[in-house]
């Protein structure tokens, strides 16, 4: 049998090592799955996914030099990221779209209440990443500006 990329075989875990594990394949070959190519999610310890002599369905994803390149995790399906518009703790203006503000609160004001606000529809992949190039161009378009006129005044003073 040729082995091809992107062929699914069926193997069993021949021994593990902090880096990877190697897998024997049919025909007595034997391929690893590099760490990284374990599991979605980030594996410190191998040791938590695998086990020597369990039976693992791989796909192919590299023949180099004589050495068979596997993964596990590309035969998983991709997990559902949440919230990737607020990584990094970057919180500004959430608590106003969250209803946080008590600013025209009508509790006690004798003001009539305002209709619930409908939660907005969620962002494609696109419109995230559209909305993160804008906020870095815009603050790189600032920073730039700003080291020029540094730059200016101290051209100045020579």
């Amino acid at each position: 049998m040729e082995l091809t990329v992107g062929a699914i075989l069926e193997g069993k875990v021949k021994s593990i090592t902090n880096f990877g594990a190697f897998i024997s394949l049919p025909e007595g070959k034997t391929g690893m799955v590099h760490i990284s190519e374990v599991a979605n999610a980030y594996v410190s310890d191998i040791r938590q996914y695998l086990t020597e002599g369990q039976d693992v369905k791989v796909m192919v994803i590299g023949l180099e030099n004589g050495k068979i390149n596997l993964s596990i995790k590309r035969l998983e399906p991709k997990p559902q990221r949440e919230n990737i518009g607020n990584r990094g703790g970057n919180s500004r203006g959430s608590s106003r779209q969250e209803g946080g503000s008590s600013r025209g609160s009508s509790q006690g004001s004798g003001r009539a209440q305002r209709a619930p606000v409908q939660p907005a529809a969620p962002k494609t992949a696109d419109q995230l990443f559209e909305e993160k190039l804008k906020a870095f161009m815009s603050e790189s378009d600032s920073k730039l500006s700003s080291m020029r006129a540094d730059h200016r005044t101290k051209s100045r003073r020579r």
